[in-house]
């Protein structure tokens, strides 16, 4: 092990014992303390704050940052894994519409590019902080009588199956990274550009009707994904690649250049609610 990565997991070692918003010692601190060159220290701390575990401040000093949130590579509710991991969910619904489906958004959802559908803007929350912005499209006609109260603090999903008699079955979700806009450092209180994690998603109910096409920037400082890798056995028992998350490598279309790239994507199935 190198000196830079032993002091690393010196400095992590400090961080678990501190709490999150305490600063920690000062890198000429760290330099006698740790009996280490400052240089060494120095790149130590550069690759905790690109990690995410610290945050420089200039003139005051380095921070211990709020720990980013594992989101599993499944069909699994917002609501729910917040409450798995023990903070309370929320959200606020910023707009709710009915715009026609148009041509994009109608092949999305299958539907004609007529159809009216429901545009739902929401800010998820956990424990009061901002995580997402989510920008969501169903049918009109299946979700009669929606209003933007309906969805506040309350799990889409779950609304869905308790008034509506739909219940999610499968779905199928694409995850790329990228950087806010103006719109999106404003409702989630970050810096313009700040990194984040684009997911798309469709959902398909039990009866194989497309039920949603949403759009979500999860906050690139308080997210990381994880993935369950299984080996999955061809039929004569060898290793024929891996399940539970899949990463699709970007290429060209032929005769699609000027399109740009497919996105690399996960497919996800199983009961859930949102």
């Amino acid at each position: 092990m190198s000196k830079q990565e032993d002091t690393r997991d010196r400095v992590l070692d400090l961080i678990d014992s501190l709490q999150v918003g305490q600063a920690i010692p000062s890198e000429r601190q760290l330099t006698q303390e740790l009996g280490v060159s400052r240089l060494t220290v120095r790149a130590a701390l550069d690759e905790l704050v690109r990690d995410g575990y610290l945050d420089r401040r200039h003139g005051s000093g380095t921070y211990i940052t709020e720990p980013k949130i594992a989101q599993p590579l499944t069909l699994t509710s917002f609501s729910d894994e917040m409450r798995r991991r023990g903070m309370v969910p929320g959200s606020r619904t910023l707009e709710l519409t009915t715009t026609p489906a148009g041509a994009r958004l109608g092949r999305r959802l299958m539907v004609s590019p007529a159809e009216p559908l429901v545009r739902i803007k929401r800010l998820r929350l956990a424990d009061a902080q901002p995580m997402a912005m989510e920008v969501l499209h169903v049918p009109e006609a299946l979700v009669p009588g929606l209003t933007k109260s309906d969805l506040e603090n309350h799990s889409f999903y779950e609304l869905l199956q308790e008034r509506y008699s739909i219940v999610i079955a499968s779905g199928t979700q694409t995850i790329e990274p990228t950087v806010t806009n103006e719109e999106e450092s404003e409702v989630l209180g970050v810096p313009l550009h700040t990194p984040a994690f684009l997911f798309e998603r469709t959902t398909v109910s039990e009866s194989g009707r497309m039920v949603e096409f949403v759009r979500s920037i999860y906050r690139g400082d308080r997210y990381r994904l994880v993935a369950d890798l299984v080996p999955q056995r061809s039929r004569n028992g060898r290793s024929a690649g891996v399940i539970g998350g899949k990463a699709v490598a970007k290429r060209e279309r032929k005769g699609d250049h000027n399109r740009g790239a497919q996105t690399p994507h996960s497919s996800n199935r199983g009961n859930s609610r949102r």
